[in-house]
Parts: structure tokens; sequence; C-alpha cells
């Protein structure tokens, strides 16, 4: 089976097109360390929910919309190769600082996900 890394954070529109960039970016040095594939999506029929939502979960603000990212690896231990070598691509570096990223990092929330069904 493969193993799945899932992101989700809130973007300012007006800094989509910045955060659209960063991701192309990223997903070249993702696919080109060994990710089998990488998927960035923006909101599009996301409301707030009752009691907990995508909104919700990343306390999102007026003028923001929520994105949804996930890359696919082989396995759990290819993930962790990669993501180290991510960790240490030179083209990586610039996003280590907060301040360089066209979101708030704060309220991002991702993990590592093992698939139980797969087609």
């Amino acid at each position: 089976m493969s193993y799945v890394d899932g992101f989700v954070c809130p973007v300012p529109e007006d800094k989509l097109g910045e955060y659209r960039r960063m991701a192309k970016k990223a997903g070249k040095i993702w696919m080109e360390l060994g990710a089998l594939s990488y998927h960035e999506c923006v909101a599009d029929d996301v409301k707030p929910g009752k009691v907990t939502s995508f909104p919700q979960a990343v306390k999102l603000k007026p003028g923001e919309v929520v994105v949804f990212s996930w890359i696919v690896y082989k396995n759990r231990r290819e993930r962790d190769r990669i993501m180290k070598k991510v960790m240490e691509h030179p083209g990586f570096a610039e996003w280590s600082d907060p301040k360089n990223l066209p979101f708030d990092g704060k309220r991002m929330f991702f993990g590592g996900f093992k698939p139980i069904v797969e087609y």
C-alpha cells in the first residue's frame, strides 16, 4: 500500500497566485525526489459546518480560501526518505522562514496516512 501526506491551510485570496507558484516549485521538488503524485486544490464547495469543517479547522478569515493538498508515496519508508531530502533541498530553504510563506503556517494542519482502500 502507498502512503499519503495530507495538508490543509488558509490562503489569502490575494496571495493565491503566489501560493500557486510556490506549490508548482514544491511539487517539482517532491516529484524529483521520488513522490508518486503531488496535488494542490483550492476550496470550491466548502462551507462552515455546525460542529467542524475545513473553514473552522483553519480558523478561516474573510478574504481567505482553504487549500487542501496531498502527496502520495510508495510507502512510509519512502515518504520518510523523501521528506528528509525535501527538507535538505536548496530549493526548499526559502520556505523554512515562515515570513516567506504566502499563508499563515500556524493555522495549517497536516499528517501522514496509511490508505485502507485503494483503486
